[in-house]
Parts: C-alpha cells; structure tokens; sequence
C-alpha cells in the first residue's frame, strides 16, 4: 500500500460525497491523518471535506472532541464503542453529514493501554447509520499498520455510502 492508492480511494469517497452534496469530518488516530491526507489531496475537497484532526493525546481527545467525562467513562481506546463516540462526536462539532474515526496501536510495541501492535477500530456514522469494525493486522510495522488502518478506514466509509445511496 502507497499514498497513490490511498488518494484512489479517497477520489472514489469524495465522488459519493460529492454526489450526495455531503461532507465527513474524519478523527484520525494511529494512521496519523493519512485518512484526511488522502480525501484532502482530491481537487476540490472542500466540496466533500468539513474537517480533520488527529488525536494522538489525551489533550489532543480534549480539546478537538470537548467531551464531559461522564461520556468517557468506561471507554477504552482502540474499541469500536471509541471509534462510535468520536466519529458522533467530531461529526456534529464540525457540522457533517458524515463521521469517520480509527483509533489504534500501529506499533511496533504494545500500546501504552495494552493494546497489541496491528489493532484498530474504525467507526463511519451518518444519517441513520453506524457501523464500526475492528482490524487485527497481526503486525509489528508501523507505517504498514498506518496504510492499513487508513486503507481499512477508506473502504469502510465507501462501501457505507454505496450502501445507503
């Protein structure tokens, strides 16, 4: 996997974002903004693209998310119910039809949670719709565990909207 064939991915998102006259606000976390790298490097993505924002601290979740504590408790990172509550959350802060979040342990060492290296959770939330799903890569290299989580992501956010045309 490459930065071309993630901008692939991210032409083939903006098309059905732009046919459907919708914009997401994506939280990257371990890919490190490749997920609003590859939306943003499409001409014209401000017609598709709200906002982006990478959380990769607890300061970085409080002040792009501005979550009430009570909201966090018992959540645990790099968990779907995470990826669920920060794709909402930066969805309707950023004023977008449509939220896309991955939290995850790209690695090569275990994630200071206790994660494994190669975990992600990935969430897409939009109008009447939320889907989340976890990835396991079982590997140890960071930057291919990057590319897969924000592929993963990419394809995720695709396939729902082709679903709910």
């Amino acid at each position: 996997m490459n930065f071309a064939e993630l901008a692939a991915l991210g032409a083939e998102v903006g098309e059905l974002l732009k046919a459907r006259g919708e914009k997401v606000a994506v939280m990257d976390g371990a890919t490190g903004g490749l997920v609003s790298a590859a939306l943003v490097s499409v001409p014209g993505a401000t017609a598709f693209f709200a906002s982006g924002g990478v959380v990769y601290s607890l300061k970085g979740r409080d002040v792009l998310l501005d979550l009430p504590r009570e909201q966090l408790s018992g959540m645990r990172s790099v968990t779907q119910p995470y990826a669920l509550l920060q794709a909402r959350r930066f969805r309707e802060r950023m004023g977008a039809q449509w939220g896309l979040a991955e939290t995850g342990s790209a690695g090569p060492n275990t994630h200071p949670f206790g994660v494994e290296s190669g975990a992600s959770a990935i969430a897409v939330v939009g109008p009447g719709v939320e889907r989340a799903i976890t990835l396991h890569t079982g590997l140890g290299d960071r930057t291919g565990n990057m590319f897969a989580f924000a592929r993963a992501a990419l394809c995720l956010l695709r396939d729902v909207l082709a679903e709910v045309a």
